[in-house]
């Protein structure tokens, strides 16, 4: 019950609730930035640390964004709408500040009048701590969604975990990956609003029994089970100028009041207590590493903590409104499961429809069925999650129960369909058969829901004809293709304003909500005038870049170079080893005396997890090739290297506005989508790549004469199987063995002998999966066009301006859109402005 129940009945005119709206204006915001810093925070004008001005920034930004917040929600109800819960174990959000201030229309305000209290906007902003909660493409993308979601008006709440420590803080000690640990919340998190009162109690362990109720009926329970309490956290999403702001939820993992008393009386104290420790490990680290057992468990704990909670909170939240009849309850709701980490929601939903909720298999199961929805995001076989029967049973035993017989069910279809076919019963199946019989999650997924999707065109048309060929032929009305989208918000108005000034100015205001817009900068990349200005924009955007290398790797990148920049997870499937051993046969052209015509900076960026061996040295070859090149004068003059530590979302900022050209070299037919080819194309990079993910669709939309093609295609990739020769590559290829002899012959580890052999080995295995000898000669070639475009600057620039203009398609709202359109059918709610009713 409410507290303010009796005042509520008191106060007919809600005065209680009913405040004055906040100003939306500069001097609005100063005033109350400066009653927070001087008397929430106690500071005055000694105070000469940027951490207290964020903090009383952040505070009266938040206030404005809670009028909003509440009135959103409120309409929301009010509407009896249909919702999307948006499920994901990565929210990649970076910093709110900046974001909260533009689409509050506030952040030209607040610079001028912070800037007449001798204040530097740019500064405070700095202060934040990036929010990293993902590891990558996966979950930007879905800080991405959230954003469009509340730019459409869209009543979608995303539901993720409050890791205590996010993705591990990078730094690089002789050329080696060192991870230290990420605690972002360490000075507390001033956007973030504790929910207590709406925690769940989440089980695991135990086991289960038959009971009948009082009518006669048989159910399950689940019982003698170790409960861990999920405490909400949400964070606001503003939509842009709309006064709209959606929520993402974050649980935390908190200890019950229980504790082990027999232990507590046989002196045992720590024993007693440590199903608290246990309890809180769950959401303190980011996706553990899964390679061992302890790591396997703890990431299902996690998944199906994300998952129990969110559903229970659903639930709540629908007999809040409509009692406990879900007959409507899958037409006003849907669960997108994004990727294969919150499949477990399938059975989940199950078991509290019918354990809690009393509700029979088929009704539950038509619920179930009809309100999931899947988003693949790999075509890595290895990346769809197994997990072994055995753990199930241990962690989640009425799950796995259900997960058998919704098994059985669906055999039984496919039996129907293919009388007599065993081999596609065993392939279809939930359980992997074996010596340790396994949990296919994805295929979990794409049974218990009404929607499969892929991210990209090609990724879409690869999933259906062969990592999920067989359940196409079952339902191919299930599958879809979403191609992804970044937000232009963050990836273009708010992080090159320099570039919006001129698109304000060019093509008014409006593209910021509608990118297809952009379209209409195109007749300009003939006009002189404007490729002069668009150039200016660019170089001073480099030397932002040259600024941030110069600060973290103190490595002098000169603005008329080339700046070339391959920034994003480390894996051999994203082919770092190609570009860097370009590199490698660039350095030996240059110690021969040649001129390379264009000189060149190639920056590089990203994370290797902390398992992954290869991944590290790639690293360590990247860093010890430019400690070679950066010491050498002969060298330096034509290209340097540099690999900067903690690739994150503030860099990303810095890095797209400031980059010439974007590296998407990835082998064909293994990238789904990627997300970072669309952020520089919208600045004005030109990419380089192959025929893979959404570089298939940049492609189209640019056109080939403004996109540097190579490699092999996926089709060619797979007819390359089992007769791969890297060696006669090699040997064939004056090019790729001249840079294998530099490579082999320890230049680049003098002092390190045999540190790199493994590279070495995999690029001339004929398994190597990555076909990086194959790509070589053709990406080398592919360079040299480059650097002949380059050269020609007019070119360029009118290249550059036409990639802006055809970025329009790769939109976040033009995603969700289609999300909204073909999945969720959603109507948007247009909350009312703060004072208004």
């Amino acid at each position: 019950m409410s507290p303010f129940k009796d005042l509520r009945e008191s106060s007919p005119n809600d005065s209680l609730f009913d405040l004055p709206p906040l100003a939306m204006d500069g001097p609005g915001l100063a005033r109350d930035f400066q009653h927070y810093y001087a008397h929430n925070f106690g500071r005055d004008r000694d105070c000469r640390s940027s951490y207290y001005p964020y903090k009383a920034l952040a505070v009266a930004l938040r206030d404005r964004l809670m009028e909003r917040w509440k009135s959103t929600r409120a309409a929301q109800d009010v509407a009896n709408c249909k919702r999307t819960h948006y499920l994901s174990l990565e929210f990649l959000m970076g910093r709110a500040m900046s974001n909260a201030l533009m689409n509050l229309g506030l952040a030209e305000g607040a610079a001028k009048n912070l800037h007449d209290m001798g204040l530097i906007l740019e500064e405070i902003e700095a202060a934040e701590m990036d929010a990293g909660l993902g590891n990558g493409g996966l979950g930007r993308l879905a800080a991405c969604f959230l954003d469009s979601c509340a730019t459409l008006q869209l009543p979608v709440k995303g539901y993720g975990l409050r890791y205590e420590y996010g993705m591990f803080r990078q730094l690089i000690e002789n050329g080696h990956q060192v991870e230290e640990p990420d605690h972002w919340l360490r000075d507390g998190v001033p956007w973030e609003l504790e929910r207590p009162e709406y925690t769940q109690r989440i089980r695991f362990g135990g086991r289960t029994e038959d009971y009948t109720d009082e009518h006669g009926r048989p159910h399950k329970r689940w019982v003698d089970t170790n409960n861990v309490l999920a405490v909400p956290y949400d964070i606001p999403i503003p939509g842009y100028l709309n006064d709209t702001v959606n929520t993402l939820r974050l649980w935390s993992a908190a200890a019950t009041d229980e504790f082990d008393l027999g232990e507590f009386n046989a002196g045992s104290y720590p024993e007693s207590v440590a199903a608290k420790n246990d309890a809180e490990h769950i959401t303190m680290v980011l996706y553990p590493n899964d390679a061992n057992e302890c790591g396997k468990e703890l990431r299902l704990r996690q998944q199906y903590f994300l998952a129990s909670a969110s559903i229970k909170d659903v639930m709540r939240d629908w007999i809040r409104l409509h009692g406990k009849d879900f007959t409507h309850f899958a037409e006003k709701n849907c669960f997108q499961l994004n990727d294969t980490h919150p499949a477990v929601s399938v059975p989940e939903l199950m078991r509290q429809l019918m354990d809690e909720h009393y509700l029979e298999w088929k009704d539950a199961w038509a619920i179930t069925s009809q309100t999931m929805a899947y988003t693949n995001h790999t075509l890595l076989p290895e990346a769809l999650e197994r997990w072994p029967v055995r753990l199930f049973a241990q962690l989640l035993p009425r799950l796995l129960e259900i997960i058998y017989e919704i098994n059985a069910r669906f055999l039984s279809e496919v039996a129907g369909r293919w009388p007599g076919d065993m081999d596609r019963q065993r392939r279809m199946s939930l359980i992997e058969e074996g010596d340790d019989p396994q949990v296919r999650m994805a295929f979990l997924a794409i049974v218990g829901s009404f929607s499969v999707n892929g991210v990209a065109a090609l990724h879409s048309e690869l999933l259906i004809r062969g990592l999920f060929r067989d359940f196409y032929e079952l339902w191919p009305d299930k599958f879809n293709n979403k191609t992804n989208g970044v937000t232009p918000r963050r990836w273009l108005a708010m992080c090159n304003p320099g570039l919006r000034e001129l698109l304000n100015d060019t093509i008014g205001e409006d593209w910021v909500n509608d990118l297809s817009l952009l379209e209409r900068l195109a007749p300009s990349a003939e006009d002189a005038a404007m490729r002069e200005r668009w150039d200016k924009i660019k170089q001073s955007n480099k030397e932002r870049v040259a600024t941030m290398v110069k600060a973290a790797c103190d490595v002098d990148f000169p603005t008329e170079f080339l700046f070339d920049v391959q920034v994003k997870r480390i894996h051999e499937y994203k082919r770092q080893l190609l570009n860097v051993l370009h590199l490698i046969y660039l350095y030996a052209r240059i110690k021969r005396g040649e001129d390379l015509g264009t000189p060149r900076c190639t920056l590089f960026g990203g994370k290797a997890a902390p398992g992954y061996e290869m991944a590290k040295r790639i690293i360590k070859l990247i860093n010890n090739v430019a400690a070679v090149v950066n010491a050498d004068p002969k060298v330096n003059k034509q290209l340097r290297i540099a690999f900067i530590p903690d690739y994150r979302v503030s860099v990303m900022e810095v890095l797209a506005p400031g980059t010439d050209l974007s590296e998407q070299i990835s082998t064909a037919g293994k990238e789904a989508s990627g997300t970072g080819n669309m952020k520089f194309m919208m600045n004005g990079a030109l990419t380089i790549g192959t025929l893979d993910g959404a570089n298939i669709e940049i492609r189209d939309k640019v056109g080939d004469e403004n996109f540097f093609l190579f490699g092999l295609t996926a089709e060619e990739v797979e007819r390359t199987r089992g007769h791969y020769d890297p060696n006669g590559i090699i040997a064939s290829s004056p090019a790729l063995a001249e840079t294998m002899a530099l490579l082999e012959s320890g230049h680049f580890c003098q002092f390190e002998q045999g540190i790199f052999d493994p590279i070495i080995h995999s690029i001339r295995d004929p398994n190597d999966p990555w076909l990086t000898a194959a790509d070589f000669d053709s990406y080398r070639q592919t360079q040299e066009q480059v650097a002949e475009a380059y050269q020609d600057r007019e070119r360029w620039l009118r290249m550059s301006m036409l990639n802006t203009a055809h970025s329009g398609y790769f939109s976040s709202d033009r995603t969700i859109a289609e999300y909204n359109r073909d999945i969720w059918r959603l109507d948007p709610v247009r909350p009312p402005a703060p004072g208004k009713r």
